[in-house]
């Protein structure tokens, strides 16, 4: 089995069995030790504890299971960049599922304004059915009125009929048209 030469800073104090990898009891003085430092480290970029936490953690089982394979000059560095690279793999990883979603959502909007098209064709066909259900003088008075924007003396004028006469047939047509699109909105 590889020895591990492990430095540290002397500040810390650190006792000279972590230098041993191997025993569980320095692998557990040397979490406690590094782990906050290491947090922040990835919080700070991250922005969000779980995540931090999650880098924290696959470091440390990294290190676990590759105590064998490793050899460590500076503990400290070793950690803070092994925390680094998980991060940019986590910030990697959510810009990818970042765009995925936004592309699932421009896809879902890309088809909602297919339907809505459909659905306005046929709010227009429907529409336009109605319309032509009217009475003849209703749909022709109907139609001065929207579709060549005439005001309801104009059409007065035009068929020698009283303005009151006029507004009685825009209502009707209004009403049957009102009732007619929501029997159709309800069955859509």
């Amino acid at each position: 089995m590889l020895q591990h030469k492990i430095s540290h800073k002397p500040d810390l104090n650190l006792p000279g069995e972590w230098q041993d990898l191997d025993s569980e009891a320095a692998f557990k003085r040397i979490y406690a030790a590094y782990w906050k430092k290491l947090f922040v480290i990835a919080y700070h970029r991250l922005k969000d504890k779980q995540e931090a936490e999650d880098v924290i953690h696959d470091v440390f089982v990294s290190l676990w299971m590759n105590r064998d394979r490793v050899t460590i000059r500076t503990l400290e560095n070793y950690l803070s960049v092994a925390v680094k690279n998980q991060v940019f793999t986590k910030l990697r990883k959510r810009s990818r599922v970042q765009v995925y979603a936004e592309t699932q959502a421009t896809e879902a909007f890309s088809e909602q304004l297919v339907i809505n098209s459909i659905e306005n064709k046929q709010l227009i066909r429907e529409l336009r059915n109605e319309i032509e259900s009217l009475p003849d003088k209703c749909r022709l008075i109907f139609k001065y009125s929207r579709d060549e924007g005439m005001q309801v003396k104009q059409i007065a004028e035009q068929l020698h009929i009283s303005p009151k006469t006029v507004q009685n047939h825009l209502n009707k047509a209004l009403r049957h048209l009102r009732i007619a699109m929501r029997t159709f909105l309800n069955e859509f």
